[in-house]
């Protein structure tokens, strides 16, 4: 990669964690071109140039997020063994990351999730993709755990994978609006009693 391209890549990474600290302080609507431009010292046509539009930055974010969380939560966890050990190191991840970075900034999968919630558009759609696409990946690792044998061969992996979901949501709605400092281990507690109820 030439200096030129290097420049304008870290160019562009800047102005979309810029947009995505936006984002996460005030919402995805939050987000403007010119906003963007103010916060890191460029125009608002030099933004443009390097992003596009407005919502092509929104989208940008989100995609960003995701990048962010899965490398954050899911990639590590994939060096422990199939099965349990796998499926626990990443709940362990997730609410360590929660504990440790949503607490202060926000989830954009959740917070987006209620912005986007009665919203049709390509935004919502976006997001929806990132979310069903992490839901996926949580799915693919409970069965990897009843194919193990370590989960009964009854679990149902939506189901376990919903409740999960709910377990974090709590957490996040209860260290950010009730600053509890005891959230995350009570959702560990949670989810060690919750998981034990699936094993054989």
């Amino acid at each position: 990669m030439d200096a030129k391209t290097q420049k304008a890549e870290l160019t562009r990474a800047a102005i979309i964690g810029a947009a995505l600290d936006v984002a996460a302080a005030e919402g995805l609507e939050a987000i403007s071109l010119q906003g963007v431009a103010d916060r890191i010292g460029l125009s608002k046509s030099g933004v443009f140039s390097r992003v596009g539009s407005r919502e092509a930055l929104q989208k940008a974010v989100i995609e960003e997020f995701g990048h962010r969380f899965i490398a954050d939560v899911f990639v590590p966890s994939m060096q422990l063994p199939k099965g349990l050990p796998r499926l626990n190191q990443i709940v362990r991840r997730w609410i360590a990351r929660y504990r440790d970075v949503e607490a202060h900034t926000g989830c954009l999968y959740t917070a987006g999730a209620f912005e986007l919630d009665d919203r049709a558009g390509e935004l919502r759609e976006v997001l929806l993709s990132e979310v069903t696409r992490w839901r996926a990946a949580l799915r693919r690792t409970v069965l990897q755990a009843i194919e193990a044998g370590h989960l009964t061969p009854d679990t149902d992996a939506d189901q376990l994978v919903g409740e999960l979901s709910a377990l974090i949501m709590g957490m996040l709605h209860d260290i950010r609006f009730l600053r509890d400092p005891r959230a995350a281990d009570r959702t560990q507690a949670s989810w060690d009693r919750l998981v034990k109820s699936y094993q054989p």
